[in-house]
C-alpha cells in the first residue's frame, strides 16, 4: 500500500512537471523578425501545396484596411500562398461579415484570417472551422475564444492608456474630456475605451470623462455625436477619437464649431485628413498602429501554422505616439498611411 501511494505521488509530480514544462514552452514561442520566415525554400514548398487563405477584415470604410491588405498581400507573395481579402462595406455590418465568414468556410480553405466586428457573434462559425481542422488566426480585433491559434494585433489597452496620459498632460492635468469610439462589440472598440477610461479613473482624479459615444466608425455620425457633446459640455477640454472614422468626426465637429485650438484632440490610426490636422495644429497627436505589419503577420503566421510551427497566442504588432514633432521621422512615416 505504501509503495502504491509513493508511486502515485511520484506520478502526479512527474505529470505536473511535464505540464509546467509544456506551459513554459508555449509561453516562450517567439515570432521570427517580420519577413524572415518565408525563405525561398519555404516559398517553394508552400507554392507546391497550393494553400488558400481567405482574409476577412472588418470593412473597407477606412484607409487603415487598405494598408492591412497591402501587408497581407506582401506576405502572400513572400510566402507563396494564395489569399483573398474581403470585408463588409462598413464596420457596422456584423451580419454581412458573418455571411462572408460562412461563405469562406463553405469553400474549404486551408486556413483563415479573421478580424471580428463582434467578439462573440462569430464563435459558432469559428467552432465549425476548428471541427473541420481549419487553422484560424485573428488580426486587429480578436474574439472571446481560444479557437484562434494567435491574434496579430496592437495592444490596444496599452495604446489607449498612452493616449490618456498624453491627453492629461496636454489639458494641464484637470478638466472634462470625452470619447468617440467605433463600437462596443469588437475587441478594439472595447479595449481602446477601457484602456483610456481605466487610466483616467485610476491615475488622474482631477480629470472627468463626461461622455463616451459610439459612432460605428462613421464620420458623419461621429461628427454629430461630437457636436452634441461639445454643446452639452461647453467647458470640455479634450476629445479622444478611438479610430480613423471617429477622430475625423471629432475634427469635423471642432472645425465646424470654430473651436480649433480650444479643444485638445487626440486620435488613433492615421489617414490623410488626420495627418494634415496634426500638421495644421488642429489635432494634438495620435496613436498609430502598424497596419501593414498586422496584415503581414496574419498571413505569415498561418503559413507557419500550416507547416506545423507553434505560434505565440498574441503577436504584438506595436504602436507609436506621433505628433507634429516626430511625424516626419522615418520610424513613424513607415507605419502611417494616407
Amino acid at each position: 500500500m505504501k509503495f502504491t501511494r509513493l508511486f502515485s505521488l511520484i506520478l502526479v509530480i512527474a505529470l505536473l512537471s511535464v505540464g509546467y514544462a509544456v506551459a513554459q514552452e508555449a509561453e516562450e514561442v517567439v515570432m521570427p523578425p517580420r519577413g524572415e520566415y518565408c525563405t525561398e525554400e519555404v516559398r517553394a514548398e508552400v507554392e507546391a501545396m497550393g494553400w488558400t487563405i481567405p482574409v476577412i477584415s472588418k470593412g473597407f470604410q477606412h484607409q487603415f484596411w487598405q494598408a492591412v491588405r497591402l501587408g497581407a498581400e506582401q506576405a502572400a507573395e513572400d510566402c507563396g500562398v494564395t489569399i483573398t481579402f474581403e470585408g463588409p462595406e462598413t464596420e457596422a455590418m456584423v451580419d454581412k461579415q458573418l455571411e462572408m465568414l460562412q461563405t469562406a468556410l463553405d469553400r474549404g480553405p486551408s486556413a483563415l484570417a479573421f478580424a471580428a466586428l463582434d467578439s462573440q457573434a462569430a464563435i459558432p462559425l469559428l467552432e465549425r472551422a476548428q471541427e473541420e481542422g481549419i487553422p484560424v488566426v485573428g488580426f486587429d480585433s480578436g474574439v472571446d475564444s481560444d479557437i484562434p491559434l494567435a491574434t496579430a494585433a496592437t495592444d490596444n489597452v496599452a495604446a489607449a492608456a498612452m493616449a490618456a496620459d498624453m491627453m492629461v498632460e496636454l489639458i494641464g492635468g484637470s478638466g472634462e474630456v470625452a470619447v468617440i469610439a467605433h463600437d462596443q462589440t469588437s475587441r478594439t472598440g472595447i479595449d481602446r475605451v477601457d484602456g483610456f477610461r481605466n487610466r483616467i479613473e485610476e491615475a488622474y482624479p482631477d480629470v472627468t470623462i463626461v461622455d463616451i459615444q459610439y459612432g460605428a466608425g462613421d464620420q458623419l455620425r461621429s461628427t454629430d455625436l461630437a457636436k452634441a457633446i461639445i454643446l452639452a459640455h461647453p467647458e470640455i477640454k479634450g476629445f479622444f477619437g478611438a479610430n480613423e472614422g471617429s477622430i475625423i468626426g471629432v475634427l469635423n465637429a471642432v472645425t465646424e464649431l470654430g473651436m480649433e485650438g480650444e479643444i485638445v484632440v487626440i486620435g488613433y490610426d492615421s489617414g490623410a485628413q488626420q495627418i494634415q490636422a496634426i500638421r495644421d495644429g488642429v489635432e494634438a497627436g495620435a496613436i498609430t498602429q502598424d497596419p501593414i505589419g498586422i496584415g503581414y503577420r496574419a498571413v505569415e503566421s498561418l503559413v507557419m501554422a500550416l507547416r506545423g510551427e507553434a505560434l505565440p497566442t498574441t503577436i504584438d504588432t506595436g504602436f507609436y505616439w506621433y505628433d507634429a514633432s516626430n511625424i516626419d521621422e522615418e520610424h513613424i512615416t513607415a507605419v502611417l498611411y494616407q
